[in-house]
């Protein structure tokens, strides 16, 4: 059955806020979250009753969900989300809240993830993270991700021909990126002779190729662009957006991921080629994750990510502008904020609001998430394409 997708017309996303980020918080993930909606609605103009539509991610939430938070933050919204989601929660939101908006359920909708990070709070998480990695992961000794995404990156370099060298790339550039963004966790330079010889982790991922764990929040509003003209905010509309989990089941290990699924219809409904945008965020707890997600997502074929990093300049004024505010492994994982630093970092870059470097006429981007290994692979992808609702360059 084919099924036909409408677009996400009468959509505005605006407001781009980072909470900046501390490795580690004795505060609470409703104080992280609580000062993101804050900034939001400061820097919109709004007052927090103007927020009828609520959206939220985070790991450290609990007892609460999104509900409990209502009442923490005196919030009375019409529509409301919670998106355990991980990685892929930032794209997931704007699809969903989008919806809401174009359905007439909310107006003005924040989008908001964030963490806190306890000296304990990791091994807290990862101990009640899912039932698979308690029953089939932990007892044997796996204390978390990296040994998971350890054996697939092993597999993705024997059959196609990664080397530590292409990972590096990424990182090396990505911290050259960072160094410009003030919240950034990571503020020293990198080189590939210090990410070559880094410290083991679980072979063969070294200490550059896991990301910091640490506290902050991120968030954005999707709201009607009338709305957004009249409070006089920069917004972006979203070309296209994809979600889809647990794809793939049958692979015996995750060398794809949804986006493989969804990218044609992505791509037709943003009417563009994969290499019309002038960035692209991609998460990115590992550099191989990037490397399935430049090719999932038709920026090269299958196998072929190797190559395209070696072809290519990853940093803000490259020929491939990436993640451009330093992704999560130079600016730091703030748990489910992971999944909307990349979201929040391209409205910035294409409305040209960059807090660090700013991609040159930046207007389109791609933006892409990834998130909750349950067991042996992720289970959530999703992608967006946005473009500035005017030249902001001009």
């Amino acid at each position: 059955m084919t099924v036909r997708r409408s677009g996400y017309d009468g959509v505005t996303v605006a407001v781009p806020v980072s909470v900046p980020y501390v490795r580690y918080s004795t505060e609470t993930a409703h104080w992280w979250i609580a000062r993101a909606l804050r900034q939001l609605t400061d820097d919109a103009g709004i007052k927090p009753g103007d927020i009828d539509g609520l959206c939220v991610s985070s790991f450290t939430l609990a007892p609460d969900t999104a509900v409990g938070l209502t009442q923490h933050l005196g919030l009375s919204p019409r529509w409301l989300d919670h998106i355990p989601m991980g990685g892929a929660s930032g794209v997931v939101g704007l699809r969903r809240a989008a919806r809401a908006v174009q359905a007439g359920d909310a107006e003005i909708v924040a989008c908001v993830a964030g963490d806190t990070n306890h000296v304990d709070s990791f091994r807290k998480m990862l101990s009640s993270f899912s039932r698979f990695a308690q029953d089939a992961s932990y007892p044997y000794g796996f204390g978390g991700p990296n040994t998971s995404f350890a054996l697939l990156t092993a597999r993705y370099m024997q059959l196609y021909g990664a080397t530590r060298e292409d990972f590096g790339k990424l990182c090396v550039a990505q911290r050259q990126n960072a160094l410009s963004y003030p919240h950034a966790i990571m503020k020293k330079p990198l080189s590939l002779e210090q990410y070559l010889a880094a410290r083991a982790i679980s072979d063969p991922l070294h200490l550059f190729d896991c990301v910091m764990p640490c506290a902050g929040a991120e968030a954005f509003l999707v709201t009607r662009p009338e709305i957004a003209a009249e409070l006089g905010l920069r917004g972006a509309r979203v070309l296209g957006a994809i979600e889809r989990h647990n794809a793939f089941p049958d692979d015996p290990i995750q060398l794809r991921g949804g986006w493989a699924v969804d990218r044609d219809k992505l791509w037709a409904m943003a009417g563009l080629a994969p290499g019309a945008v002038d960035l692209v965020e991609t998460y990115d707890d590992y550099p191989v994750i990037v490397m399935m997600q430049f090719e999932d997502l038709g920026l090269c074929a299958k196998g072929e990510a190797p190559a395209f990093v070696r072809a290519n300049d990853f940093t803000v004024t490259g020929s491939v502008a990436h993640n451009t505010c330093g992704g999560q492994l130079s600016a730091g994982q703030a748990g489910a904020a992971g999944g909307y630093i990349g979201l929040v970092e391209a409205l910035r870059q294409v409305t040209h609001q960059a807090l660090g470097g700013q991609v040159p006429n930046a207007r389109r981007a791609l933006v892409a998430g990834f998130g909750m290994i349950n067991y042996d692979r992720g289970l959530c992808s999703g992608a967006a394409v946005l473009e500035a609702e005017k030249d902001y360059a001009a």
